[in-house]
This record gives structure tokens, C-alpha cells and sequence, in this order.
């Protein structure tokens, strides 16, 4: 018995969920929409990010990090390695951190991308308590939430 306990111990940290709820780390109530060009595309699991630069009005640079599903469903939603290529311009439309506003830089939960010849692919995570917003095409429909 005073093995098993110790086994118990051993095992339990090593199969702890590192997965998070949509909730616990994005805000639905703070839609986005950016148009910037790719950075850098981190192929991770379990969310792969895409670094974006935004040029503001002023001329400044606002750099962002989407979170988008795994790379597994990025690449079973044609989004490529050839397609996310550093200085591709997109228009990435999703859901703020809840970190306070963009400190240390601004984070979001990628719903969808869309490249200048006007594809849009789902980008996001389904599953995970992301809103109902029309943007997952496994939802069959949803309300519209994210500015267009």
C-alpha cells in the first residue's frame, strides 16, 4: 500500500491537463479586429501562436500574439506553413486577453485570418468555451460577435 501511494505521487503531476478554458484566459466581451503582417508562427502545442505587427495610424507598431488551435487543426483548416509565411498580411479578427491592455504586448485568441486575396480560414480552437460566433464551421451557424 505504501508503494501504491508513492507511485500515486510520482504519477499524478505527470498527467496533470495544462489545457485551459477559453474563459480563464480571453474575454468574449472584447472582440477584435487587426490588420498587420506575420512576424513569426509558433508551431506548439497545445495552441500554436501567430506574431503579428500592426502599424497604428500614428506610424507606431503594435506588436500582437494570436493563439490559434493546434498545429494539427491549423494545418486540417489549410493554414500552411507556406501560407503563414513572415510579412504576409492578414486581418486577424478574434478575442482580447484579459491581461490588462496589451501589456506586456497585446494577446488574443485568434477566431479567424483572412489573406488579402480574401480566403478566411477558422484559426481558432473549437471545444474550449470560445463563444458561438459564426467563425468555427463545425458550428453550422452562430451569432456574428466579432466585427467584421
Amino acid at each position: 500500500m505504501r508503494y501504491f501511494g508513492i507511485l500515486v505521487l510520482m504519477v499524478v503531476p505527470l498527467t496533470a491537463n495544462t489545457h485551459h478554458a477559453f474563459s480563464s484566459e480571453f474575454d468574449a466581451d472584447r472582440p477584435f479586429r487587426v490588420t498587420g503582417t506575420i512576424v513569426r508562427v509558433e508551431w506548439i502545442n497545445p495552441h500554436s501562436w501567430v506574431h503579428i505587427d500592426v502599424t497604428m495610424d500614428d506610424g507606431s507598431v503594435v506588436p500582437w500574439m494570436m493563439e490559434g488551435g493546434t498545429p494539427n487543426t491549423l494545418l486540417r483548416a489549410g493554414l500552411t506553413r507556406s501560407l503563414l509565411q513572415p510579412g504576409t498580411e492578414v486581418i486577424v479578427r478574434g478575442y482580447q486577453s484579459k491581461d490588462p491592455d496589451c501589456e506586456p504586448k497585446c494577446r488574443g485568441s485568434g477566431r479567424d485570418i483572412t489573406f488579402i486575396d480574401g480566403r478566411r480560414i477558422f484559426m481558432g480552437s473549437s471545444g474550449t468555451g470560445a463563444p458561438r460566433d459564426g467563425a468555427d464551421p463545425s458550428e453550422g451557424g452562430g451569432e456574428q460577435a466579432l466585427p467584421e
